[in-house]
């Protein structure tokens, strides 16, 4: 028989708890002090709460206006929770009360626990959080007698059909696993700080029995309303079976269209690769307009660049990506590498494909994402997630990837992500005839065939422009090629005439 499963309120976590804790169970909920331990349990009592739910809060190491205060905050209001603080009284610190022939958890303890059980047996909540087993540890210096009280309320809670939250301070409990063992599940939260930019906060579930939860860290942010949960993409979870037929996507521009075989193909990713001010941006700019043109919702992530700064550009060179009435929506969302977690971003992404239905997705650039990553060594596991679960679902998705270095053979990517592309495009700059040029070729692409050829590539006034092959060149792609043609006939968006005689 399936137990029961309890909402925490929270709807990120409870996707991760496949649909919440189990009911009727004692669960630890552990961490550093800040991780936000309070506020979540705060979050799982106000949910019963709006459910007609009893509720008890017992507080062994805050005081009820201190909670108060926590709720206020967040905007909450606790009054349909039943407070109970067992904090120490001022009188504990006179001299004469304290203990001379007893050990403080001969007495103290006690009076603790049963101070617990009357309250639990006077309200018959369903819902309880002890805050927090840091205070009862230290009123317990045996570990088997510690072991042996909580083990005690666990049967207590049971019998009373209460799904009960023991919040504990992992800095006072690292290495203990006496609760751990005893409790049905175990939540950890974790911060860390990094060192420029904000905290990030993740959490792990670490153990919950009889349940198929999502494994692994999960990130969360915790701001004025409460925590919101990113749950970790699993790529797997969201495999589509018989997927519709790949269908590609014009560009808009012939030519550049017959370098990509036809288009870009639904349901892939594409990188562009060059150097810093090569005209990547605008090139996917540009498809992200002709894709909403197309019937296809797009959303842009800018990490490098700011938003009014990209959309007066944008409209200088002539890209449309305002709304309109007879086009799919655009959204385009400004990222701030040293804020976004991955996770969150994630999860953005995430939204936009499942309930806005967009189709069109622009990464710009990998280099930003790679600076909100900060762990390196995960973050090709995490992009490859992200790009099967947006290639299940019919979307297309660009990649920009600036190149370290200008022109030259010295020029490298932050990371190579090209086995984890469909199409790889590569922009280079190029000297010929006294001046700077750009040129663009397809160097891979899985979903059919493309040509092989090297073009010219320019930013206009009225956006890109691709030229005829660069028959007279060699060493284009190195940055320093051998020109053999004619200056005044580099750059022909009609057919090429034939070259005059050299002789």
């Amino acid at each position: 028989m399936t137990t029961a499963a309890v909402a925490t309120g929270i709807a990120g976590l409870d996707e991760i708890l496949a649909g919440g804790l189990p009911a009727h169970r004692v669960h630890l909920l552990e961490g550093d002090p800040g991780t936000g331990k309070t506020t979540l349990a705060l979050q799982f009592l106000l949910n019963g709460a709006a459910r007609q739910e009893t509720c008890l809060y017992i507080a062994l190491s805050e005081t009820v206006d201190e909670l108060n205060a926590v709720a206020r905050s967040h905007g909450w209001n606790l009054d349909a929770i039943h407070m109970y603080e067992l904090t120490p009284s001022e009188g504990v610190l006179e001299p004469e009360k304290q203990y001379t022939l007893f050990h403080p958890s001969d007495v103290e303890l006690s009076d603790t626990i049963r101070a617990v059980v009357d309250q639990v047996s006077r309200l018959n909540p369903s819902r309880v959080v002890i805050d927090s087993l840091a205070e009862m540890r230290l009123l317990t210096p045996e570990p088997l007698r510690y072991r042996r009280q909580i083990l005690a309320l666990k049967q207590f809670f049971v019998g009373r059909r209460a799904t009960v939250l023991l919040i504990d301070d992992r800095g006072a409990s690292r290495g203990d696993l006496q609760v751990q063992s005893i409790s049905h599940g175990v939540l950890r939260l974790e911060q860390q700080v990094a060192d420029y930019g904000s905290e990030r906060r993740r959490l792990q579930v670490v153990k919950l029995r009889g349940v198929k939860y999502k494994g692994g860290h999960h990130d969360f942010r915790m701001e004025t309303g409460g925590i919101t949960v990113y749950p970790r993409m699993n790529a797997a979870e969201h495999r589509r079976g018989g997927r519709s037929e790949i269908a590609p996507v014009s560009s808009g521009m012939p030519e550049l269209d017959a370098l990509l075989g036809g288009g870009l193909p639904t349901g892939t990713t594409t990188a562009i690769i060059g150097p810093a001010g090569v005209g990547k941006t605008v090139l996917a700019t540009h498809y992200a307009g002709q894709a909403a043109s197309a019937g296809m919702p797009a959303a842009l992530y800018l990490f490098d660049e700011r938003l009014n700064t990209f959309m007066h550009r944008t409209r200088r060179l002539g890209i449309d990506l305002e709304p309109g009435r007879d086009r799919p929506p655009i959204w385009i969302e400004q990222l701030d590498p040293a804020q976004v977690t991955p996770g969150e971003f994630a999860a953005g992404i995430r939204t936009r494909v499942e309930r806005d239905g967009v189709r069109f997705v622009l990464i710009d650039t990998l280099n930003g994402y790679l600076a909100a990553m900060r762990d390196e060594a995960a973050v090709l596991v995490q992009l490859h997630e992200l790009l099967t679960f947006l290639d299940e679902h019919g979307v297309l998705t660009m990649l920009i990837v600036a190149q370290h270095g200008i022109i030259g053979t010295g020029m490298v990517a932050p990371l190579d992500v090209s086995y984890l592309t469909d199409t790889l495009i590569l922009m280079r700059f190029f000297e010929a005839g006294g001046a700077v040029r750009q040129a663009i070729s397809i160097v891979k692409k899985r979903t059919g065939d493309h040509e092989r050829t090297i073009r010219e590539y320019q930013v206009t006034d009225h956006g890109p422009r691709i030229g005829q092959p660069l028959a007279r060149f060699r060493g284009v792609m190195t940055g320093v090629p051998e020109f053999v043609g004619e200056p005044d006939r580099l750059f022909a968006t009609h057919e090429p005439r034939e070259p005059k005689s050299r002789d």
